[in-house]
C-alpha cells in the first residue's frame, strides 16, 4: 500500500482535518486515521469491521464484485484445476511458486513431520467420546505448545518455520484422530508414501483389520477442498488469529484460537448447515415447497450454500468444486443416498429458476464441498475439522506476515460506550 497525492477532510465543529488516502495495488482506496483520534479527539464506529482495514497484506484478493480471488495474484481457479494443496501452501508462505526443487524440499519436511507426540494420544483420551472434533482440535492444537517447545519463539524467524511446518503436517493427523476417537476406532498411523489428501483419507478410513485404498477421484477431490479453503483474506478466523498474534502469543495457541473462530456457524459451520437443509427437505418432491418458501420474505426458511456474502456474483471457488462434486458422485452414486438426490435436484433447479438466478444466488463453496464431504462418508461434524484443516496454511502466513511486520501493534479496538457515567458507591444496608 502507498500513500496517494489525494487527501480526504473531515469538518468536526469548525475545524479541518486532512486524512491521508492510501492506494492498494487492488482494491479500493483507503482512508488512514490512525492520528484521527490523537488530531481529532473522535474514533470510528464501524461494528463487525466490514469498513476497516485492519492490516496491509500481500497474501490474498478478493474481489466480490468480480467475483474473484487471488492467492499472491494467482486466480483460484487456474491453481485449484493445475496445481495442488501442497504447492498452495508454498505459494501462501513464501509468496511465488516453487521451483520442482523447492516444491520437493517442501513436500519432503512436510510429510516427515506428519506423525505427533505419541504422548499427546493421552490428550484425545481424556475427551468424552461423545465431544465434537472441533473440542478436541481447539485443546490438542493448543496444546502443542506444551510439546514443541523449540518452536514457540516468535522472534526467532528458525523457529517460526518449524512451527509452520509443524502444524501445515500435524493438523491432518490431529483432525482425524479427533474422527476415529469419536467413532470409538483405533488411530492409524500417517504414511510417508502418500500424497497429503490421500494420506488424510486413509487416516480417516483405514482400520487395521483391512488396508484402505486411495480412489484417485476422491484424493483429488479432497486435495481441493484444501486448496479452495486455504484462505480468505481477512476474514473472522484470521482475524481472530492475528489479534491473538498481536499480543506475542505462541503460534500454537493462535492457531488454536483461529479453530475455535471457525467453530462458529456463522463461519466455518455452512457446509454443514447446508446438509442440515437437506435433511430437511428429505426429498425430491419436496423441493418444490421449500423454493417458494425460500422465495417468501415472510418465511424464515433460507436456502443454505447459496449465494455468499462476499461474493455478488459467483463464487469462483464453487466453480471448481462443482466438477468434484461431479466426478465423485458419479464414482459413488447418488440413488443410494436420498441426501444426495436432493442435492442434485436442489441445484437444477436453482440453476435454472429465474428468481435465484437474477438475485445471484448460485450454488456455493459450502453447497458443493458439503455434497462430496457427505458423499465420501464424513459425518456433518467433521465438515468443520476439515476447514480448520485446510485454513491452517492461510492462518499461518498471515501470522507469519504480521509477525514480521515493523507496524504491528498489539490489537486494541475502541468502542462507543453506552454506559452509565460516574455515581458514587452507596453501602450495602442504605440500598
Amino acid at each position: 500500500m502507498v500513500k496517494s497525492s489525494k487527501t480526504a477532510k473531515l469538518i468536526l465543529d469548525g475545524n479541518e482535518f486532512d486524512l491521508p488516502i492510501m492506494s492498494p495495488t487492488a482494491g479500493p482506496d483507503v482512508l488512514d486515521i490512525r492520528k484521527l483520534y490523537g488530531e481529532a479527539g473522535v474514533f470510528t464506529y464501524d461494528p463487525g469491521f466490514t469498513s476497516t482495514a485492519s492490516c496491509d497484506s500481500t497474501i490474498t484478493f478478493i474481489d466480490g464484485g468480480k467475483g474473484e480471488l487471488l492467492h499472491r495474484g494467482y486466480p483460484i481457479d487456474q491453481l485449484a484445476e493445475h496445481s495442488h494443496y501442497l504447492e498452495v501452501c508454498f505459494l501462501l508462505l513464501y509468496g511465488n511458486l516453487p521451483t520442482p526443487a523447492e516444491l520437493e524440499d517442501f513436500e519432503n519436511r512436510v510429510t516427515n513431520h506428519t506423525m505427533i507426540h505419541e504422548q499427546m494420544g493421552y490428550l484425545f483420551r481424556g475427551f468424552r467420546r461423545d465431544a465434537h472434533p472441533m473440542a478436541i482440535m481447539t485443546g490438542v492444537v493448543g496444546a502443542m505448545s506444551a510439546f514443541y517447545h523449540d518452536s514457540t519463539d516468535i522472534t526467532d524467524p528458525w523457529q517460526r518455520e518449524v512451527a509452520s511446518i509443524r502444524m501445515i503436517a500435524k493438523m491432518p493427523t490431529i483432525a482425524a484422530m479427533a474422527y476415529k476417537y469419536t467413532i470409538g476406532q483405533p488411530f492409524v498411523y500417517p504414511r510417508n508414501d502418500l500424497d497429503y489428501a490421500s494420506n488424510f483419507l486413509r487416516m480417516c478410513f483405514a482400520v487395521p483389520a483391512e488396508d484402505y485404498e486411495v480412489n484417485p477421484i476422491l484424493s483429488r477431490a479432497m486435495d481441493r477442498i484444501f486448496t479452495l479453503h486455504a484462505d480468505h483474506e481477512q476474514n473472522a478466523s484470521t482475524s481472530t488469529v492475528r489479534l491473538a498474534s498481536s499480543s506475542g502469543a505462541n503460534p500454537f495457541a493462535c492457531i488454536a484460537a483461529g479453530i475455535a473462530c471457525l467453530w462458529g456457524p456463522a463461519h466455518g459451520g455452512a457446509n454443514q448447515a447446508c446438509l442440515e437443509m437437506l435433511r430437511e427437505i428429505g426429498t425430491t418432491d419436496k423441493i418444490p415447497e421449500y423454493i417458494k418458501r425460500a422465495k417468501d420474505k415472510n418465511d424464515p426458511f433460507r436456502l443454505m450454500g447459496f449465494g455468499h456474502r462476499v461474493y455478488k456474483n459467483t463464487d469462483p471457488r464453487a466453480k471448481v468444486l462443482k466438477r468434484s462434486a461431479d466426478e465423485v458422485l458419479e464414482l459413488l452414486g447418488v440413488n443410494n443416498n436420498p441426501l444426495l438426490q436432493v442435492a442434485k435436484e436442489l441445484e437444477k433447479v436453482a440453476l435454472s429458476d429465474e428468481y435465484f438466478v437474477d438475485k445471484k444466488l448460485f450454488p456455493n463453496v459450502d453447497f458443493y464441498s458439503g455434497i462430496i464431504l457427505e458423499a465420501m462418508g464424513f459425518p456433518t461434524s467433521m465438515f468443520t475439522p476439515i476447514f480448520a484443516l485446510s485454513r491452517t496454511v492461510g492462518w499461518i502466513s498471515q501470522w507469519k506476515e504480521m509477525i514480521a511486520d515493523p507496524q504491528v501493534k498489539i490489537g486494541r479496538p475502541r468502542q462507543l460506550y453506552l454506559g452509565e457515567t460516574p455515581r458514587d458507591y452507596v453501602d450495602i444496608e442504605k440500598r
